[in-house]
């Protein structure tokens, strides 16, 4: 409840929020939402222009963009959220054992963690797309196995940070399991922090996904995706260059809008950069008033 409070106070954050919103409702719903069909060909409207009943035209196939557009939802932010639900929890689990129990347990993880984490990301995916083949399954399958390395490094860090804490140790000497303990004492404190590195990865892995379905990696035809119908409007993006402001401009205000709620999200839960804000939003109008008073005493 504070937490919403806290995004309420913030303009740009409940815009967000409500645009991400939207974006995901239309995307469960768009057989509701689309007006057309998505993969439906009808090349009489090749190229054709915006209309009343093709609100933002045709692609070179006829095809609705504005349907194409709404289901594209599901592969560039529905598909890698679950993604990125499944790199969480793997990593939160692999995190909280490592960060918790520390010894030869933490240090296998973090092993497998450095080898993991020594490939670059592009190249590391484009590894395991060519092993497992082209495809949104596989881009994803490869995204999991990648990010979870991360994301356990830096939940594993958080938790280590309150596991030696005077309550959690009172906690193990009165025989309470680890488990609970865990449960109980570490999961809360350390919330906040997975939540802001959730929310802040978001927006790299639907770029990720736009630009490996950009280069016709990801999502194959003719399923709709925001980074393949960039590719597709290349080749007319000097005569018919609304083909591509669509599906662009719909990734840039996810991602934007993504990475404005993670930074609010961040404030939100931590009550330090929260307490720090509201002092420089006090001190601004003291400073204001000290130099009008030397302007006028000058």
């Amino acid at each position: 409840m504070k937490i919403l409070i806290s995004l309420c106070k913030d303009k740009l954050a409940m815009v967000s929020l409500v645009f991400i919103a939207v974006l995901i409702t239309a995307g469960i719903f768009a057989p509701v939402f689309a007006p057309h069909s998505p993969e439906e060909v009808n090349m009489s409207l090749r190229y054709a222009g915006p209309s009343w009943e093709y609100i933002l035209g045709n692609d070179h196939l006829g095809r609705c963009v504005l349907s194409r557009l709404i289901y594209g939802i599901r592969p560039s932010i529905l598909w890698v959220f679950a993604a990125l639900l499944i790199s969480v929890l793997i990593g939160a689990i692999l995190g909280f054992i490592a960060g918790y129990f520390r010894g030869k347990t933490d240090s296998v993880i973090m092993k497998i963690c450095d080898v993991l984490l020594s490939f670059p990301g592009y190249v590391m995916a484009l590894a395991l797309v060519g092993i497992l083949g082209v495809g949104l399954e596989n881009i994803l399958i490869a995204f999991i196995l990648i990010k979870w390395a991360w994301f356990a490094r830096v939940i594993r860090t958080s938790v280590m940070q309150y596991a030696e804490l005077d309550y959690v140790k009172f906690a193990k000497a009165s025989g309470i399991s680890h488990g609970k303990i865990i449960w109980k004492h570490i999961v809360p404190v350390t919330f906040s922090d997975i939540t802001v590195i959730s929310s802040s990865s978001m927006g790299t892995m639907i770029l990720q996904i736009s630009g490996f379905s950009f280069l016709g990696l990801g999502v194959q035809a003719p399923q709709a995706e925001w980074g393949m119908m960039l590719n597709e409007a290349r080749e007319v993006m000097f005569t018919r260059p609304e083909l591509m402001v669509a599906p662009g401009l719909a990734i840039v205000l996810a991602v934007m809008a993504l990475n404005f709620l993670s930074d609010a999200l961040q404030v939100a839960l931590d009550p330090r950069l929260l307490n720090s804000n509201i002092k420089n939003q006090v001190k601004a109008p003291v400073s204001k008033v000290k130099i009008k008073e030397r302007e006028v005493s000058s």
